[in-house]
């Protein structure tokens, strides 16, 4: 006569469970940048160097501060420091949070350094901070935004692709091999043209796969050179007054906003 399970056994099995519920629950609270921190505890976290992702979530809750209006100067020598770090993700986030802060001289200085970066989502982040300190050294790369991106070979080797024409990539997307090397496109964007033959060998900095301009950084550099725009980037940002299909009428509306505010600027000019 079988016999049904005893309390030790289903006590093991709801503890598993539970634990088979909890341990996700966990790992993504430790990792999700949107819990809150204490004051004490973001200081913890810019200072732990073991963990970089900690540094990064303190600079999102520093954003997150922003947004309510509070004050958060305590920790811009802090923000200044991740603007020097070697990790790519932490460059890029601290660019971002510091085009949140109007006026502070420091920042743009940094962000001046930053759009130099070699990384592009780092520049870019770096140029539309600095569109909004009204520094027009952000006009190259808004403008780059708003052209197609060719991503390059970073060394020699033989070339296999692992992407096909059409498909629509995100920054850190496996685009191809060489060798043994991996190549990740470093922006977003869908395929317009694979620039060379599947097998070939390539050197460094041969022409590897043309991506079409983002609709959403096209949207934001519109935003940025409404502020900052010359009359000789009218040509890029006249491309899009025209509509494109598929994409919002929104980012046409933007266009033309931003052609009006450059043709202004320069009849204003003496």
């Amino acid at each position: 006569m079988s016999r049904s399970p005893g309390r030790k056994a289903y006590l093991s099995i709801s503890l598993i469970v539970l634990a088979m519920v909890l341990l996700p629950f966990i790992s993504w609270y430790v990792t999700w940048f949107g819990r809150p921190l204490s004051d004490s505890a973001m200081d913890d976290y810019f200072h732990d160097k073991s963990k970089p992702r900690h540094a990064q979530h303190a600079l999102v809750q520093l954003s997150e501060r922003l947004t309510h209006g509070k004050n958060v100067s305590r920790w811009y020598p802090d923000v200044l420091q991740q603007a020097s770090s070697p990790r790519v993700e932490l460059r890029q986030t601290t660019a971002w949070l510091m085009g949140q802060v109007k006026g502070y001289e420091p920042f743009r200085e940094a962000l001046l350094r930053l759009i130099h970066d070699p990384q592009a989502m780092v520049r870019r982040n770096a140029a539309l901070a600095l569109a909004s300190y009204g520094d027009s050294a952000a006009r190259p790369e808004l403008v780059a935004m708003l052209r197609p991106y060719t991503v390059l070979a970073p060394q020699a080797g033989t070339l296999k692709y692992r992407l096909k024409l059409g498909d629509y990539v995100n920054p850190g997307t496996l685009i191809a091999h060489i060798g043994d090397t991996e190549v990740r496109t470093p922006v977003p964007g869908e395929v317009r043209s694979l620039e060379q033959k599947e097998g070939a060998g390539v050197h460094p900095g041969d022409p590897l796969a043309d991506l079409s301009a983002d609709k959403d950084h096209v949207w934001e550099a519109l935003r940025g050179l409404y502020l900052v725009g010359e009359p000789a980037d009218l040509e890029d940002v006249q491309r899009y007054t025209r509509p494109i299909p598929g994409w919002p009428d929104t980012i046409r509306g933007q266009a033309n906003l931003a052609a009006q505010a450059i043709q202004t600027r320069a009849q204003k000019q003496p």
